[in-house]
């Protein structure tokens, strides 16, 4: 006669943030995707709109680069000079363009993949720039924190360019979702 043993019933530890992850993603894409959608495009219309304001003040009040902060940083200069602030929001971004990816169809799906891929460069910028922060070495020994970008172009200038090239085609993807060529349909 043989026995069997039973393997006990070993839960995969995972397993938990797993289900939570997927009935996040599920809800933002389902009964929550309008409400996420607007407070992802708040967040986002405000940073661009910081950036517009760093601009303003360089270029229109002719303020000195270092004070160029926009209205946050006119309030609490420190924290505009923080890069886990930056790196936070290009993780924000990053998390929002891949978490809402799969409502768009069509058009909407290439332009917002378009924004993705842009995006998870600009969040590899916000990576370099942190680490440099976190180890308190500079990249090519340089005075302050840099990107690969910044050895051709100023912060701030890069910084909005970087974050217009999101936002472009991100406001592109969400007008064909909301209204999608008539070949393609409405599937959301």
């Amino acid at each position: 006669m043989t026995t069997t043993r039973q393997i006990p019933n070993r839960r995969n530890p995972i397993q938990p943030i797993s289900n939570m992850i997927r009935f996040f993603v599920y809800a933002m894409n389902g009964r929550w995707h309008k409400l996420g959608m607007q407070i992802f495009m708040i967040v986002t219309i405000a940073h661009i709109s910081e950036h517009i304001i760093q601009a303003y003040q360089l270029w229109g009040l002719g303020w000195p680069r270092p004070e160029c902060l926009g209205l946050l940083g006119l309030w609490k200069p420190w924290l505009m000079r923080s890069e886990w602030l930056h790196y936070g929001h290009a993780l924000f971004m990053l998390l929002g363009l891949a978490i809402f990816r799969p409502s768009f169809h069509g058009k909407a799906r290439f332009w917002w993949d378009l924004a993705l891929g842009l995006q998870f460069y600009h969040h590899f910028e916000h990576a370099l720039l942190l680490g440099q922060a976190i180890i308190g070495q500079n990249l090519w020994d340089s005075p302050v924190r840099t990107s690969i970008g910044q050895i051709w172009f100023p912060r701030l200038e890069l910084h909005l360019f970087y974050n217009l090239m999101v936002l472009i085609p991100m406001m592109i993807a969400m007008y064909y979702h909301r209204f999608p060529p008539m070949n393609e349909g409405r599937l959301v």
